[in-house]
């Protein structure tokens, strides 16, 4: 994982913010890292009853599917690891004196936004831009 001091070059977040982000990143990335370990034991646990050859999942009325639920953990997984690929993007701007400046137009992220979505590449008006 990417150290992150809280120093700011080019306009980035200074301070108090940059702490506060560094504490918070590095939370979601243990709450990300968790999950992940979990999905990838539901995988093999899936993996295993789908191996057994009296399986016969694709008849029982009582649940969903041994397909059904792999499709859901590969999905919950490729969201999970997408997030952390953000949570590690934002502590390398943290390092690199970058977090808190607008991908877009170079502005200051306002702290609010933030402490909200600590991953923001966008201040609020160019995320409205692009939603829009």
């Amino acid at each position: 994982m990417t150290g992150g001091g809280a120093g700011a070059g080019a306009g980035g977040v200074v301070g108090a913010v940059a702490v506060v982000a560094v504490a918070a990143l590095r939370e979601r990335a243990a709450e990300l890292d968790a999950l992940l370990a979990r999905l990838d034991a539901d995988e093999a646990a899936v993996r295993e009853d789908r191996a057994d050859a009296t399986a016969d999942d694709e008849h029982d009325p009582e649940g969903s599917t041994l397909s059904g639920e792999w499709q859901r953990i590969e999905a919950l997984r490729r969201a999970t690891a997408s997030e952390r690929a953000e949570v590690e993007a934002a502590l390398a701007r943290v390092a690199d004196g970058t977090y808190g400046v607008c991908a877009v137009c170079g502005r200051a992220i306002p702290p609010e936004r933030l402490e909200v979505r600590p991953m923001a590449t966008t201040c609020v008006a160019c995320a409205a831009r692009r939603a829009g």
